[in-house]
């Protein structure tokens, strides 16, 4: 008897080979078989008319923190993603020494836009080494891990404060060089770095200070590993991109490693840019370099609300540093004072084209509920006032928790997007999912995906839509045994309804500790989420607690990656 049956699906086996019809039976957390299968299983699932997949595997994630009260990452498991690749953009949870516990909490709320509260009321420090970490995540955990570890944390890790103000010596680099090698051994799929981002000071990060000496020494030990190196490049200089690029293609060649790097959008003010970015990545892949730019699915939406600091005002100084660094009441004050609001709106012409099409699109107070859904064009005419400054009022109204809508502010040209999308040297990716809980979902990235892109506008077919997510990201990121539907291989699977998959409007929901709120998007069309043979979730029963078996990978044996089984 095998220990799970499904039936009379579509396969798509990852592959990007047509699909076909047939049964596939799972024994312990293998695929054993693909065909017409006449016995039992103990248990069983009819997928007549649904897709039966690899599971999907998003390689961009920030679910450091969320794991650890949450070893299913919701929703991200409900919309048919079985791993996840968590430490990008220079930060991870480990290593991290106790005394700089809040300074690394302090760059992911900058960064990554967590709240300090529910660090306080939802972590239990109690590692310190990256093992020590893998140890606390693997409790309860019901999708895969495969967790990058951070330049920045090393730097800190080895340098303590001077991380931030210098370079490191040859003695240093070479300490850091040992900690890398130790959170490789202990799991770490590699190790992520960053060339833009700032701390809680609006200061740069440590892994900004390290100069090409040491970035290369780390790149020496990934290639011991042959492990990833994950970069954010200057991307809002094409320029600056492409030097970076170039910098890791040499890197990638020297030490045989992978390398990727995020964000890459496509809007209509950067066609230009973004095409000559492609052109580099063509050439270096021609010499031998695997450089993958990662391209995420969605349109940039972002929200925000004025009592919580939002990266769409990093271009607006006075603006953003009364958000950083004032409290409410402070605020307020700067709100309410006729000549500091004077200098904000003043600052906010440069923008003029965008203040009118935001959206109010959350409010508690009765008297702005006529005003929910409107954008600020629409409710600046009804209060007799201009956009930017109906924007203040009905935050000062609302004691800063009305949140607004800046929709589809790039990234949602189809034809462009569609193409980068396809094209052979593009890794799918970049969702940042458990980040920015108060800008925008970082979930359904999948769903949009099949839903818009290969069955409403037929710009991708499905197979190959699959392929992009599940076989070519393993094999890029070097995940032994997922991303493909045969047997012997690990039985991640998911099952959707290709008619009706697509991702559900954002909600805001409070499910953060701290009593804390983010905003999410339930997954439509998916049936079934199996992580590693277990059903994981399903659409009847919800998440299957006594099935979790994720798993953190890859392992430790003789550098090899091999799957470390969840407790």
């Amino acid at each position: 008897m095998y220990d799970l049956i499904i039936r009379n699906g579509t396969i798509v086996d990852g592959s990007g080979l047509p699909a076909y019809q047939a049964d596939v039976a799972v024994r312990g957390d293998r695929v054993a078989r693909i065909g017409r299968i006449a016995e039992t299983g103990a248990k069983e699932i009819d997928a007549a008319g649904k897709v039966v997949s690899p599971g999907f595997i998003d390689p961009h994630t920030h679910f450091d923190a969320q794991l650890l009260w949450d070893g299913y990452a919701k929703p991200a498991l409900t919309h048919g993603v079985t791993t996840i690749i968590p430490g990008n953009c220079s930060l991870s949870l480990a290593p991290l020494k106790a005394d700089h516990r809040m300074r690394l909490v302090g760059m992911f709320n900058q960064i990554e836009e967590m709240p300090y509260k529910a660090f306080r009321e939802g972590v239990v420090w109690d590692w310190e080494t990256f093992a020590e970490y893998i140890t606390r995540i693997r409790k309860g955990l019901a999708i895969n891990v495969a967790p990058l570890v951070g330049h920045s944390v090393i730097r800190l890790w080895v340098m303590n404060e001077a991380a931030t103000e210098r370079t490191a010596t040859d003695e240093e680099i070479a300490e850091m060089q040992s900690v890398l090698r130790e959170c490789l051994d202990a799991g770490a799929l590699g190790m992520s770095t960053s060339y833009v981002d700032m701390d809680e000071k609006l200061q740069p990060v440590p892994s900004r200070y390290a100069d090409a000496r040491e970035v290369e020494a780390m790149a020496e030990v990934l290639g011991d590993y042959g492990r990833m190196l994950q970069i954010v490049p200057e991307f809002y200089d094409p320029d600056l991109t492409i030097a970076r690029l170039d910098q890791l293609a040499k890197l990638s060649v020297k030490y045989s490693i992978p390398t990727t790097f995020s964000p890459l959008f496509v809007n209509n003010d950067n066609v230009d840019a973004v095409e000559k970015v492609m052109a580099r990545v063509d050439e270096q892949f021609a010499r031998g370099a695997r450089v993958w730019p990662q391209v995420q699915t969605r349109p940039i939406d972002i929200s925000f609300c004025f009592a919580i600091p939002s990266l769409l005002f990093m271009r607006f100084p006075g603006w953003y540093h009364v958000m950083r660094f004032g409290s409410i009441d402070d605020i307020k004050a700067a709100f309410s004072d006729k000549a500091n609001r004077k200098k904000l709106i003043e600052e906010a012409k440069d923008y003029n084209d965008l203040w009118p099409t935001l959206l109010l699109r959350l409010a508690k107070t009765d008297a702005n509920q006529k005003y929910v859904g409107k954008t600020l064009a629409e409710i600046a005419k009804m209060r007799g006032t201009t956009p930017v400054e109906a924007m203040i009022d009905i935050s000062l109204e609302e004691d800063l928790d009305a949140h607004f809508l800046a929709a589809n502010m790039g990234h949602n040209d189809n034809e462009k997007v569609s193409n980068l999308l396809k094209h052979p040297r593009v890794h799918i990716g970049a969702s940042d999912g458990g980040a920015h809980i108060l800008s925008f979902s970082t979930y359904g990235d999948t769903g949009y995906l099949f839903g818009h892109f290969v069955r409403d506008l037929k710009k991708m077919r499905l197979e190959d839509a699959v392929k992009k997510i599940t076989s070519d990201t393993a094999a890029i990121w070097g995940i032994p045994e997922r991303g493909r539907l045969e047997p012997g291989y690990v039985a991640d699977i998911t099952i959707f309804d290709p008619e009706t998959v697509d991702r559900g409007a954002e909600k805001f929901v409070q499910d953060v500790p701290g009593d804390g709120s983010r905003y999410v998007r339930d997954s439509h069309g998916v049936d079934a989420v199996i992580v590693s043979g277990g059903i994981a979730w399903s659409s009847q029963g919800g998440y299957q607690e006594k099935d979790t078996r994720g798993a953190v990978l890859p392992g430790e044996k003789e550098h090899q990656p091999e799957l470390v089984a969840a407790e």
